[in-house]
């Protein structure tokens, strides 16, 4: 029972939650549908691979920063360090994402070895046949051609995993404390220190002159 002036509650425990449920038996029937449709779409863009390239990235957020999961697309930087049109990626299966920024010179290592191995890979059909441009593949090449169905340069745990450091190479007399006390008071004595040290050339320079005379 309410004391005093609490609320009266009005707890609604008979929800007849049966005639809202909602069931989910079409799944089977959604894998073969997308079976199919992947079928037909790898049959009408054929000998082009059936999805496109994406970059290695890490996801936000400190729980799942330490994973690695295919991106959006690749940083401009990473397409221009690659050698990589930002135009012509998106022609030869290339995703690309303006937004992203690189923080990390190990991913983006990591994403441009991605580009040039996807390069060294890549069998450029000519539009003319007739006459084919310098770096299409010719008709013997184009003939050898296989269609890839699955996902291009799939991420590889080992090459991918955290760098790990044995007890006994760590320094253990070393404290993160005292480096960080002792750059901060480097700061801010820097203008101090700047200033004794001209003072105290300025008092020798004195000193040798007096002896002079």
């Amino acid at each position: 029972m309410p004391k005093g002036s609490d609320v009266i509650h009005d707890n609604h425990f008979r929800k007849n939650w049966q005639e809202r449920v909602k069931t989910w038996f079409d799944q089977p029937a959604r894998k073969k549908r997308r079976r199919i449709v992947r079928a037909r779409k790898a049959a009408r863009i054929f000998p082009r691979p059936l999805e496109t390239l994406r970059p290695v990235v890490h996801p936000p957020t400190l729980k799942y920063n330490a994973k690695v999961r295919l991106g959006r697309g690749f940083t401009l930087e990473e397409l221009k360090e690659a050698g990589v049109n930002r135009r012509l990626a998106p022609t030869i299966g290339i995703t690309v994402d303006h937004r992203r920024r690189n923080k990390s010179d190990k991913s983006f290592k990591v994403n441009v070895q991605r580009l040039k191995e996807y390069k060294s890979k890549l069998v450029l059909f000519p539009r003319d046949a007739k006459k084919p441009k310098a770096g299409e593949a010719t008709a013997e090449q184009q003939q050898k051609a296989e269609q890839q169905l699955g996902t291009l340069l799939p991420i590889r745990a080992p090459a991918h995993k955290m760098e790990t450091v044995k007890l006994s190479e760590l320094d253990a007399k070393s404290s993160a404390y005292m480096a960080l006390r002792k750059a901060r008071s480097d700061a801010r004595l820097i203008g101090t220190r700047a200033k004794r040290k001209k003072q105290k050339e300025e008092e020798a320079l004195a000193q040798a002159a007096k002896q002079k005379d």
